[in-house]
């Protein structure tokens, strides 16, 4: 979420930003509705490139997290959860840790604390918050409109705090981990993810109003909390963005930061309250 005053601090090229993001929403989309199966393939291919840029710039402090064992460990929790529900995502998730816990095993004592902890970092955020969106994805009577609730929802946060950000930001939110946010920007996103959040869970889940504006009120306060913490990790790290392989946006990782924070959130609200 950028929240800066004044649009030459966004750091964002937006007519290449919306492109890119209307792309990859038509993309989401396009695989939800027509081959669900797809859709997963996309959610692992974006989660495993984010994983690949948190795992490069671990490396540059010379801290190792496994590559291919994560990014399989990823994978078997996204198509766990969405073939077996939370009890495989559970089991999927507790096998993985201890097969990267082994793996280090054998390659030494120095560092096997550090490097450890990092893997297991990385096996928890991204791999296995994401896999949660299989969950949603297969509830049996509305799953591809549960998905898009949760995606749309989030994006919504981006949005609304972005341009309320760079119209009305004054007061920052926290000058330390992230100088751009504004509380401005947060209270656009508050509403922004309150009316898309309403107007979405009584179109496409044919609810109540106030149950999707409750989801718009707790995403865009995890969202936040998300992108936040990816700032931290950035910060330690000495990283501006974690790659570049989207223009107008950053890495992978720099757009899944709010998505993967709201995710199991709204999933339970959806099984609580729809």
């Amino acid at each position: 979420m950028e929240s800066a005053a004044g649009g030459s601090r966004t750091g964002r090229n937006l007519p290449v930003a919306i492109a890119v993001g209307a792309g990859l929403g038509a993309l989401a989309i396009g695989s939800l509705y027509f081959v669900e199966v797809l859709f997963l393939a996309v959610v692992i291919a974006a989660v495993g490139i984010g994983v690949m840029e948190l795992v490069r710039s671990f490396a540059a402090r010379d801290i190792t997290v496994p590559l291919i064992p994560v990014l399989a460990g990823m994978a078997a929790m996204v198509v766990g959860a969405y073939y077996g529900g939370p009890a495989w995502l559970v089991g999927v998730f507790a096998m993985t840790v201890l097969v990267l816990m082994m793996w280090r095993m054998f390659q030494g004592t120095e560092g096997y604390v550090r490097d450890t902890t990092a893997t297991i970092l990385v096996t928890v955020y991204p791999s296995l918050l994401a896999a949660f969106v299989a969950l949603l994805l297969a509830h049996p009577l509305d799953g591809p409109d549960r998905v898009v609730v949760f995606i749309a929802t989030t994006v919504a946060s981006d949005i609304g705090g972005y341009f309320a950000g760079i119209s009305l930001g004054k007061h920052k939110m926290s000058p330390l981990i992230s100088p751009k946010k504004t509380w401005e920007g947060f209270a656009g996103s508050a509403l922004a993810c309150m009316a898309v959040g309403g107007w979405l869970v009584a179109w496409l889940l044919e609810d109540d109003v106030w149950k999707g504006v409750l989801i718009g009120a707790v995403v865009v306060v995890f969202a936040t909390l998300g992108d936040l913490v990816e700032s931290v990790i950035k910060r330690d790290l000495g990283v501006k963005d974690m790659g570049s392989v989207l223009p107008g946006h950053g890495g992978l990782m720099d757009r899944l930061d709010s998505l993967v924070a709201a995710l199991i959130p709204v999933w339970v609200l959806l099984t609580l309250l729809v």
